[in-house]
């Protein structure tokens, strides 16, 4: 696709003669370029760097979630038996299958269709709160707009106010998430007050948030996750361990991903152009690549169950398999020759889904990955639609060894006086 709406000089995808940036990610390292698919470091860590090796691995039924959040949930219990049921994020087998088929019905395009009018509203009342106000910071209404989207698709409503700092609290700590990692507050007192602090985060989320929805829901069902979930005979123990899941990677990432996307937006006019008057389909495709580039979580991780060998290397059991997104998804032997480069819609091969896996693969590919690129969808495009939205301020780029990912914040964007809305 082309439009005359924009200079037919700027620099072109070789692959579709699409707008593209100059350069690659805003977000990535600066780290040298792996040697080999699979490289064992110091620690004993197999870190997998090619998009083969990385999913053949997570479609291997030789390996088990691990890292970030599984480590938590598998604690939540505390020893007292209540947690019959890992979340479904780091469930396997046949109890995993049964319960993604049990919830996939919330994520589906017909299901996403059906929440369109309510991200529509939530969309419109963030762009005019922009209005109003003249300024924002960008990262602040993305992380509004998806733990509200969110909140309505579990069912955590009707709580006390406040719910956007709760959830990010679960994440915004020091500390590295990579099993075996050493933790950043160690063993002593800050150990244990860091430990106080998480189980106190822990109960206010219970008890300000997931317990006013289940007392609800066990009066009058809905159609969201918690009810489903009381339907199916889980304890409150148990749905809060998935609300933590859900909510987080719903939540959390959601706003990292917006951000980005309107960061590579507003910094190449082109593109922004491209996006504004493409089809659904076409700023679909654009989504995609950015996320190609600029996977929210780079690092996922597995731990093997039984002896393995991957790209040639043999892998024991109980090893620690590090898969590094980002490499895969630059991977130039699955992505072509020009894989640091923003080309929407590249030709890929056909089993190759053009997020590459920046949604995961195999069966913990993430259930909101259609989810999560319409509602990013429908708040960008009404955003950006407005000419004179100018980036003020770019953000501030950090890592969160938490979550193994990007964090930006304050990025800073105004729109002109000339559609400012007069003051209320």
């Amino acid at each position: 696709m082309t439009f005359d709406t924009h200079d037919a000089n700027a620099p072109r995808c070789p692959f579709t003669g699409q707008s593209a940036a100059a350069g690659a990610s805003l977000t990535r390292r600066d780290v040298p370029a792996p040697q080999r698919a699979v490289e064992l470091d110091a620690r004993g860590v197999y870190r997998i760097h090619s998009f083969q090796a990385a999913r053949e691995v997570l479609r291997s039924e030789a390996v088990r979630q691990a890292g970030f959040m599984a480590e938590v949930a598998a604690d939540l219990d505390g020893g007292s038996g209540l947690l019959t049921r890992q979340p479904v994020l780091f469930a396997e087998g046949e109890a995993h299958h049964e319960m993604r088929r049990a919830t996939a019905r919330y994520f589906t395009p017909a299901a996403v269709a059906g929440y369109q009018p309510m991200i529509a509203a939530l969309a419109d009342r963030l762009v005019g709160e922009l209005a109003r106000k003249g300024e924002a910071n960008l990262d602040d209404l993305s992380l509004r707009l998806g733990v509200n989207v969110a909140a309505q698709v579990v069912g955590l409503t009707g709580g006390v106010p406040g719910l956007e700092a709760r959830i990010t609290a679960f994440v915004s700590g020091p500390g590295d998430s990579e099993p075996g990692a050493a933790p950043a507050s160690g063993s002593g007192v800050a150990g244990r007050l860091s430990s106080a602090r998480q189980q106190a985060q822990l109960g206010l989320f219970y008890l300000l948030d997931v317990r006013p929805a289940i007392l609800a829901r066990r009066k009058v069902r809905r159609d969201d996750l918690i009810s489903d979930l009381l339907d199916r005979g889980y304890n409150d123990l148990e749905i809060l361990t998935e609300c933590l899941t859900y909510g987080t990677a719903g939540m959390v990432t959601t706003r990292e991903f917006i951000t980005v996307a309107a960061w590579h937006l507003l910094s190449d006019p082109a593109l922004r152009a491209d996006y504004v008057h493409g089809t659904e389909k076409q700023r679909h495709d654009i989504l995609h690549e950015i996320l190609r580039l600029e996977p929210v979580v780079g690092t996922l991780y597995r731990r093997a169950e039984r002896d393995l060998t991957v790209a040639g290397v043999a892998i024991a059991k109980g090893s620690l398999l590090a898969l590094n997104v980002q490499d895969a998804n630059l991977d130039p032997e699955t992505v072509g020759k020009d894989a640091t480069q923003l080309c929407p819609a590249r030709p890929l091969p056909r089993s190759v889904q053009p997020p590459v896996l920046s949604f995961g693969d195999g069966h913990h590919r993430c259930p909101g990955a259609f989810l999560a690129i319409k509602e990013s969808d429908v708040f960008l495009r009404r955003l950006l639609m407005w000419r004179d939205l100018e980036l003020v301020e770019a953000p501030r780029l950090r890592y969160n060894e938490v979550v193994k990912g990007f964090e930006l914040r304050g990025l800073r964007v105004r729109l002109g006086a000339s559609t400012r809305a007069a003051p209320a």
